[in-house]
This record gives C-alpha cells, sequence and structure tokens, in this order.
C-alpha cells in the first residue's frame, strides 16, 4: 500500500504511480469510514434518539395549551386518564381507611358490619383496578417515526449510521483528497489550498450543529403543525431522517461561504474592496438563500438562519483583506530583494 504522506511538488510519477496512490488512499477512505460506521451502528440507539430529538421537542403533550392534531390529543388524553386513574386509586385507598377506622369505633350490629366489610373489599378491589389501569399507561409517550416495511427498521437504522459515519470520516476523506492532487500545486498555491481545506470540515460541523440545534426543530416545528387539525400525522422514518440529513447538507455547504469568497479572492477572481463594495447584493442574495432553506414563513426563523451567513460573510471579508496584504507585502519583499545590487 502507498504512502500516507502527500506526494511532492517536484516528484515525477507515472501513471500507474499515480493509480496506485489513488487506490491507496481510497483503501484509506474506506477503512476510515468503516471504523465510523462500526462504532455509528454500535451506537445506533443513542444516534436514533439524537435524531428523533428534533422531532420529539415539537410534541404539545403536558402543556396547558391543547393541540390540534388529532393523535396528539389522544396521547394527551391517555396521559390525563393514567394521572386521574393513579388520584382515584389513592382517594379510594383513603376511603377505604377511613371508613374501617370508623367501623372499628362504631358499634354497629352485624348486619352493618357484614355491610361495611363488603364495602372495603369492593373498595379495595377498584383501588387495585384503578392502580393497575394507571400503571397500564405507556411509559415512553414521546412522538416516534413509524416503519412500513418488514425491513425498514434494519434499513434505516443503517442508513442513519451510514450517514454519521460519513460525517465522522469527512476530515480523514477530505484530507486523503487533498493530499492527492496536492502534487499539482506549486507552493504558493498550497499556501492558498491547505488553509482552505482546514476550513471546510471545521465549517461544516459548524454548519451541521447550528442546523441541528436551532434550523431543524423551527422547521419541523412549523410543518408538523401546519393545519394538523385536518391530518393524523404519521411521519415515516425514512422521509423524516432524508429530510433531516438534506436540511443540514445544505446550512452545512452554506457556512462555506468564506472559504468560497477566499478563494475567488486569493485566485484574483475579484477583490474584497469589490466585494465589500457589493455587500447589498450579497446579504439580499443570502437572505433569498435563508428563506428557502428554512422552509418557515415567519422572519423570525429565517433571520435566526441569515445571521450566521451575513457574519460568516463579514468574517471572510476581513480575512481576504488580511490575506491580500500579506500577498502584497510578501510581493514587495521579493521586489526588494531582487533590486538589491548586494543580493544580486
Amino acid at each position: 500500500m502507498g504512502v500516507v504522506r502527500p506526494v511532492g511538488h517536484e516528484e515525477r510519477l507515472s501513471l500507474v504511480d499515480h493509480l496506485d496512490e489513488l487506490r491507496s488512499r481510497l483503501i484509506y477512505c474506506i477503512i476510515a469510514f468503516v471504523i465510523c460506521f462500526a462504532v455509528c451502528y454500535w451506537q445506533n440507539d443513542w444516534l436514533l434518539q439524537t435524531v428523533n430529538k428534533p422531532l420529539q421537542s415539537t410534541q404539545n403533550l403536558n402543556g396547558k395549551k391543547r393541540s390540534k392534531d388529532p393523535l396528539e390529543e389522544s396521547a394527551r388524553f391517555q396521559i390525563r386518564s393514567g394521572a386521574a386513574q393513579k388520584q382515584l386509586a389513592q382517594t379510594l385507598s383513603a376511603v377505604r381507611r377511613y371508613l374501617a377506622s370508623s367501623g372499628a369505633r362504631e358499634n354497629l350490629s352485624p348486619r352493618e358490619q357484614a355491610a361495611l366489610q363488603a364495602t372495603l373489599v369492593s373498595l379495595d378491589k377498584a383501588a387495585k383496578t384503578q392502580q393497575v389501569a394507571a400503571d397500564a399507561v405507556p411509559t415512553n409517550q414521546q412522538r416516534q417515526p413509524v416503519t412500513l416495511g418488514v425491513t425498514e427498521p434494519f434499513v434505516t437504522t443503517f442508513t442513519v449510521a451510514a450517514y454519521a459515519a460519513l460525517l465522522l470520516a469527512l476530515p480523514i476523506i477530505l484530507w486523503q483528497a487533498y493530499a492527492f492532487v496536492l502534487p499539482a500545486f506549486s507552493p504558493e498555491e498550497r499556501r492558498v489550498a491547505l488553509p482552505l481545506m482546514l476550513m471546510v470540515p471545521f465549517l461544516f460541523i459548524c454548519g451541521v450543529a447550528f442546523g441541528y440545534f436551532v434550523a431543524l426543530p423551527r422547521a419541523i416545528n412549523f410543518l408538523q403543525n401546519f393545519n394538523d387539525q385536518s391530518f393524523d400525522i404519521l411521519i415515516r422514518a425514512a422521509d423524516y431522517y432524508k429530510f433531516s440529513v438534506v436540511l443540514l447538507v445544505v446550512i452545512g455547504l452554506l457556512f462555506q461561504i468564506p472559504v468560497g469568497v477566499l478563494a475567488v479572492t486569493r485566485l484574483g477572481v475579484i477583490s474584497p474592496r469589490q466585494l465589500a463594495s457589493n455587500r447589498g447584493y450579497v446579504i439580499l442574495a443570502l437572505a433569498v438563500v435563508a428563506a428557502v432553506a428554512t422552509p418557515t414563513p415567519d422572519p423570525v426563523t429565517m433571520m435566526i438562519a441569515l445571521a450566521p451567513l451575513v457574519i460568516l460573510f463579514e468574517l471572510s471579508i476581513i480575512l481576504a483583506r488580511i490575506f491580500e496584504r500579506r500577498a502584497e507585502r510578501r510581493a514587495e519583499e521579493e521586489w526588494d530583494e531582487d533590486d538589491d545590487p548586494a543580493v544580486s
């Protein structure tokens, strides 16, 4: 198997050597993915619970405000019924104890004693029956995605673990891709490419975290409560996970704005001054993208999604100006060295 280190720019490799290096790097990527997949599949219960949390946060089972969703109302009725039955069981037990103690203190006739004893037995049975009914209330009251096929639970778990493994293995895969194309870069181009390649996985993970904690719960909350009085809302697991993954990937890609800005400025396509002067058009485009990426009509959610994009854009302009000044300073120093007679 080939070496892990990148091939030098000055090294000359034959076509067979390039293919051998490509094969080696693909093997490293596959090994990294398999290891990450094994860990994710091992922890698939925790992984599925984590992915389901945004969906479960949309339920209104314990709040005072009633829901319009028929299935959610049924779940609320079960919870309230269980609480009422538990309270009734405690009340019946208390009544039984009171009657037993009162009957012991009073002089009752044999007939009254028999009636009291029958009442106590009936109250005891009713209290136990109510307690059994209260204990039968489902303990797992959170909304879960549904599966329809025989193999769908296994396939869905396998797919979610694969998505998570790909996310974990992304830094290694990007490094192997960068190391394979690195020989085509000159030393100057490497100074441009290396910071960008290091920023890609970091910004992508930040975007996924922002989407999971901020954008995804709000999007699901809006979509699941839209006209919920007219539907029995059942959420298929495959559709829910596909929607979640696509939304998180889109937001993760949107967080690559600094990489794109630095790439076009370092390559000389556009200058940081031009980007700053056209800031209004860029923010308008980002607002459109944020509105499309977050399928909710309320302006609050769109502003929450737009804010980090604008901040990233402004930071990328600042970084581009810093890199531009460094490049100009380096060019001036090289020019001075070329003009220095002592150096000549």
